[in-house]
């Protein structure tokens, strides 16, 4: 019989979904052509939703979230996937119709599994996750577009995961970043990263109805969608750009085509689910080196399976600062 393993499994129905800690062996796991023994996973939006059973997000149960994780290969049928390399997996369908991360074992698809950067450990890459992915893309569209000589630069939602890496790579790379923030608290963590200004989120909140506003930034990541994006895109610059990856604020974009048509803006969105190998490839590389930045140690949190449903609960309320990090207990025997 092969070792029992840990993996935090979301049981019940759609409406009365209920995660916990259960022991599954490898014959249990999705078929694939890798299986990695998980140092690390973290927590995401995108986890919370699948382990509240949110069907659109995971539309079968039982089921195991993670849409990340890291760790070492102990079985392979690949031979560019050799036995202890270290590895992660981010995005694909990992933690969503598939079973994921929130697992001491995964099996998953050899074209899913990105090998670990040199220098970067499997801790570091989960700081990062698909958080900090999806913020590397987001910066590289600005670059590609905007100079830091260009104006400062806004990002929206600078508490949240994505938020901290978006302005912690923008601040490393030049440019002026003014950071949108429901928690003035986080000012001073803010400002380590290269903060120059913290604005409240009211400061998105313009009803005046006006196709344009006062141009003010040259570029900004948007993490929230909705009304704020409605009004960041009416302040941006001539020739600016708005990169964004999220919608916790809403689904739905008021807007004229002024701000397109007058001033040149471009909107770019951000998936990272389903990014291309190369440019994947290429932005873990970026993260490991030239783009490397540490996060404040106030901004990097732990857990194990057994406090993972408060952290859940937590990102699901708006209140969760930075990454929380998730580590599986160590297999057992059965």
């Amino acid at each position: 019989m092969s070792p029992a393993f840990p993996a935090y499994v979301v049981e019940g129905t759609p409406h009365q979904a209920q995660g916990g800690v259960r022991h599954l062996t490898l014959d249990q796991l999705p078929a694939g052509d890798v299986v990695i023994e998980v140092e690390w996973s973290g927590v995401n939006y995108k986890d919370a939703l699948a382990a509240s059973g949110h069907p659109g997000v995971a539309p079968h149960l039982p089921h195991v979230p993670g849409i990340d994780c890291a760790g070492r290969v102990v079985q392979s049928q690949v031979e560019s996937l050799p036995l202890g390399k270290e590895v992660l997996v981010t995005g694909y369908d990992q933690g969503a119709t598939r079973w994921g991360g929130y697992s001491a074992m995964v099996r998953t698809p050899a074209e899913w599994v990105v090998e670990l950067p040199e220098g970067m450990t499997t801790r570091q890459a989960m700081i990062y996750g698909t958080a900090g992915f999806t913020a590397a893309q987001c910066v590289k569209a600005i670059t590609d577009r905007v100079s830091p000589e260009a104006g400062p630069v806004l990002v929206t939602g600078a508490t949240g995961g994505v938020g901290v890496f978006a302005v912690g790579l923008l601040a490393k790379l030049g440019y002026r970043v003014t950071a949108v923030s429901g928690k003035p608290e986080a000012a001073t963590l803010l400002g380590q990263l290269g903060v120059v200004e913290v604005l409240p989120r009211e400061a998105l909140a313009d009803k005046s109805g006006n196709p344009l506003l006062a141009a003010r930034w040259a570029a900004a990541v948007d993490t929230v969608g909705g009304a704020p994006l409605a009004s960041l895109l009416r302040s941006i610059k001539h020739r600016g750009v708005v990169a964004a990856c999220g919608l916790v604020a809403g689904d739905r974009l008021e807007i004229s085509l002024y701000p397109f048509l007058l001033r040149g803006v471009t909107l770019c969105g951000i998936d990272s689910a389903k990014c291309p190998r190369a440019p994947r490839l290429e932005i873990w590389d970026l993260l490991a080196e030239a783009w490397r930045i540490d996060l404040p140690e106030g901004l990097v949190h732990e857990t194990d399976f057994d406090g993972l449903p408060a952290a859940l609960q937590q990102i699901l309320a708006g209140k969760m600062r930075g990454r929380t990090l998730v580590r599986p207990t160590t297999p057992t025997k059965a």
